[in-house]
């Protein structure tokens, strides 16, 4: 173990040693300007991300279907694909002229209401007197009460296809009704255009509900037995890949598909705007933790877009003085934990187990390399 690297000192390269790249060499006085450290590759525990596709989703109960009750022509609408809307928010409208046959039937139980009452009150009193008979009393009462059944069922008519009875009532008849948007949400698909007559079992736009969102993933065969629920969930939106997200396994899927996939559901960890039902995500679970061959953060260096460690050669003699020689060797970096990476070797004949490396310091090493390259030397 050495320490200490501040001085501007260049690695002394040999005759022998040249034509072989990524190799550089100290003295013991170098390292001792260093904070080198070499030592064996550990095993660790690190965790391990399986790399999967989905979409984001809603559950079931938070897609809803837009129907009308009777049909019409939709008048009009602003609602697209994608458009946000709010509880209460007009989401179309539409025209049926028998909504004013309701309302007339409406207006005409209301005007019979007053003589039908009057003339049960009539009869209810002569019946009292034993001067009519109770079945005339009766058929007074009877055509009252079916008159009244008759204007709470027609109300109920009005309201369920979006009329105010009371604005009836004043004389406000209209063959045009709202509909509105019974949640805060997005709107996911529009079925029919403006101008177009449809029946009262057609949908004409499904909404769903912005609050439940959830990340929805295809988990293949091999890796279903490592999910558990609460595994963190790091996502990506495909258009958007520097920006990720977090979520949590809250669902596995137990129906295996024909291609030997499950589906499993990840709750949101924060809530964002900016995603829509049906986006397609690249994401990774953290599943438990595996031992992987694994260092720390400073003994991985980077250079032209590739990842390195630097293997120890050991010592030789070079006349008087004793060199120190490293060999730059490419990686390929795995999961990181608590200041460790996992890596494998892009050479996959180098053995792992029966080096040393540097663990700490390498930056100073990538740094002289660099240096006696442009001044002629072997070093990358």
């Amino acid at each position: 173990m050495s320490t200490g690297c501040k001085d501007n000192a260049q690695p002394m390269v040999e005759d022998d040693h040249k034509g072989e790249e990524n190799q550089v060499e100290l003295t013991d006085a170098q390292m001792e300007q260093t904070n080198i450290v070499i030592g064996k590759v550990e095993k660790r525990k690190i965790g391990h991300e399986i790399s999967v596709n989905g979409m984001i989703d809603v559950p079931p109960q938070g897609n809803i279907s837009v129907t009308v009750l009777y049909g019409g022509f939709l008048k009009y609408t602003e609602m697209l694909p994608g458009s946000r809307i709010k509880k209460g928010q007009v989401i179309a409208s539409v025209e049926n002229p028998e909504f004013i046959e309701f309302q007339r039937e409406y207006l005409e139980a209301l005007a019979n209401n007053d003589y039908l009452k009057a003339d049960f009150d009539r009869q209810q009193t002569l019946n009292d007197e034993n001067v009519t008979s109770t079945k005339v009393f009766q058929k007074a009462k009877s055509m009252y009460l079916t008159n009244q059944a008759n204007i709470k069922s027609l109300e109920s008519k009005l309201r369920l296809i979006g009329i105010n009875p009371t604005s009836v009532k004043n004389g406000n008849l209209s063959t045009v009704v709202n509909v509105y948007s019974p949640i805060n949400g997005v709107v996911r698909d529009v079925y029919i255009n403006t101008g177009k007559y449809f029946n009262p079992q057609d949908v004409i736009m499904d909404i769903t509900d912005a609050t439940d969102l959830h990340v929805e993933l295809k988990v293949y065969e091999d890796d279903i037995p490592l999910i558990r629920n609460g595994q963190r969930i790091r996502f990506r939106l495909a258009n958007a890949p520097e920006e990720w997200m977090e979520a949590e396994v809250f669902l596995i899927g137990s129906n295996v598909r024909d291609d030997r996939s499950i589906t499993i559901h990840g709750h949101l960890k924060e809530k964002n705007e900016d995603l829509l039902p049906g986006m397609f995500v690249n994401a990774a679970i953290e599943v438990e933790a595996q031992e992987r061959y694994a260092v720390p953060e400073e003994a991985i260096v980077r250079f032209e877009a590739k990842q390195y460690i630097f293997k120890s050669l050991g010592k030789r003699r070079e006349g008087e003085n004793p060199m120190n020689d490293f060999e730059m060797l490419e990686i390929t970096k795995g999961n990181e934990e608590e200041g460790f990476v996992a890596f494998e070797f892009v050479d996959e004949t180098q053995d792992i187990t029966s080096m040393e490396i540097v663990l700490k310091d390498s930056f100073t090493l990538l740094a002289k390399a660099k240096n006696s390259e442009e001044e002629g030397g072997h070093g990358h």
